[in-house]
């Protein structure tokens, strides 16, 4: 009796596995048109959804159809680009909401720049790269991370606040030199911070500094698969 009952449960799963190829058969022949007696699949989206939405209508009164291939406007937009921009402009709301709005209370320089390092490391773990992995379908987006793990780790947390008080420790060298020039030909001129400028010089000392990283690992590899290579 164990045994029937074994035996029918095996069969009950084998035949839960097997591939419906009549089934698949319909489908192709729905999508096609074919006349096999079959209904016409529509592809508009007020049939599909149920729903007679003035959305789902051109300006022209024609229905709109769905289509799994239309990419959207963002996605037109080259990874570059975005990774720049989201970039610059998360360097820039930290310049202004704390080297602008925090200067009076911070007057110390340096308290400033590490305090300033902190914020822009905190919010590139929190904001910046969370956002690249959203948008990413391949990885496309690692050129733009200092640390571009798949996975989040915890060390990352504490390795991009230390990097980003490096990178902004750079944009004030930058800033530094600027005022230093100006001085040269002006005593009373000054470059004052703020965030359009901010974001631009931290953005180049940040690329900089990956573009940096990301060739002593493409020659680590490359020495490294040359080795391999020897010993076989």
């Amino acid at each position: 009796m164990a045994k029937k009952k074994n035996k029918k449960q095996e069969e009950v799963i084998e035949n839960y596995y097997d591939l419906k190829i009549e089934k698949v058969d319909e489908l192709v022949a729905a999508l096609k048109g074919e006349d096999d007696g079959l209904p016409e699949v529509s592809m508009y989206i007020s049939d599909c959804t149920g729903v007679d939405d003035p959305k789902n209508y051109t300006r022209s009164g024609k229905q709109k159809e769905f289509d799994p291939y239309k990419r959207d406007f963002l996605s037109r937009i080259p990874v570059w680009l975005k990774a720049i921009f989201i970039k610059w402009w998360f360097f820039g709301v930290v310049c202004y909401f704390v080297n602008m709005g925090l200067g009076l209370s911070v007057p110390n320089a340096l308290d400033m720049l590490v305090l300033s390092g902190i914020i822009t490391g905190l919010v590139v773990e929190l904001f910046v790269n969370p956002i690249f992995r959203y948008m990413e379908h391949e990885g496309e987006y690692n050129p733009y991370i200092m640390f571009p793990f798949p996975l989040k780790a915890f060390w990352t947390f504490f390795a991009n606040i230390l990097y980003y008080c490096i990178v902004v420790w750079g944009t004030s060298w930058i800033y530094a030199f600027i005022n230093e020039a100006l001085r040269a030909a002006n005593p009373e001129s000054y470059f004052a911070i703020e965030p359009l400028v901010f974001g631009v010089f931290t953005l180049v000392v940040d690329m900089a500094l990956i573009g940096v990283k990301d060739l002593l690992v493409f020659v680590f590899k490359k020495i490294h698969k040359k080795k391999i290579v020897e010993n076989v």
